[in-house]
């Protein structure tokens, strides 16, 4: 079964004063809804844009894996077990924060800084908080997600390329920039795709683009 979510369809959140605009794709915060709750082991996938100065201030997590791609700008981030990091586009961030942590978010440079960030269930919660940042990840290497049993691949299409979208019981796509096609749909910057036990599927940049794919197991 493949549902294609456009991105006009997503919850509007954040605080405009504060430079915060927040788009949600699934149920989030005072946006309750009882049939978009998760995707597999998928609980959130989050836009965020921040103004120069602006951030979000220490808040708590717990039994999340949090996973954060930068789109532009760079991202600050700091938490309570120590760790303290500039994260830039080609990186990806993941805080697990497992018992329990509090973290700070904030865009301290100059430019405007957007943020994909996409939260995931563990198999087992509880346990010590834990932090890494991996720097220019290359399309060719997946990040592996092994406490929600997931795997993030990410793809950098230039235009005609085309690319395999993995065989597995979940698979949700998230197009962050560019157009491409899946299934007879054209997608552009922001829809996502929700795919359940997806079998020799393939994606097709219309023209340069870049996507996020989850393989879920279930």
């Amino acid at each position: 079964m493949i549902s294609v979510r456009r991105a006009g369809g997503r919850y509007r959140g954040g605080d405009e004063t504060a430079g915060i605009e927040s788009l949600h794709a699934f149920s989030f915060g005072r946006f309750y809804d009882p049939d978009n709750l998760r995707f597999g082991a998928i609980l959130a996938c989050n836009e965020e844009r921040l103004a120069p100065g602006a951030g979000f201030d220490e808040h708590p997590h717990s039994h999340t894996e949090i996973v954060t791609w930068v789109v532009e700008g760079e991202l600050t981030h700091r938490d309570t077990a120590g760790h303290a990091t500039v994260v830039r586009p080609g990186d990806v961030q993941r805080l697990s924060s497992a018992g329990g942590v509090r973290h700070i978010e904030r865009n301290d440079g100059e430019a405007p800084l957007t943020f994909v960030q996409m939260w995931l269930a563990p198999k087992d919660p509880g346990g010590e908080p834990s932090y890494e940042t991996v720097r220019g990840i290359a399309d060719s290497t997946p990040y592996a997600v092994p406490e929600a049993g997931a795997m993030l691949h990410v793809r950098r299409l230039a235009a005609d390329e085309r690319t395999a979208v993995p065989d597995a019981p979940f698979v949700y796509v998230h197009v962050v920039r560019g157009v491409v096609r899946l299934a007879g749909e054209e997608l552009g910057p922001g829809d996502a795709v929700r795919i359940t036990e997806a079998e020799g599927l393939e994606l097709a940049a219309a023209a340069a683009a870049e996507v996020l794919m989850w393989e879920l197991s279930g």
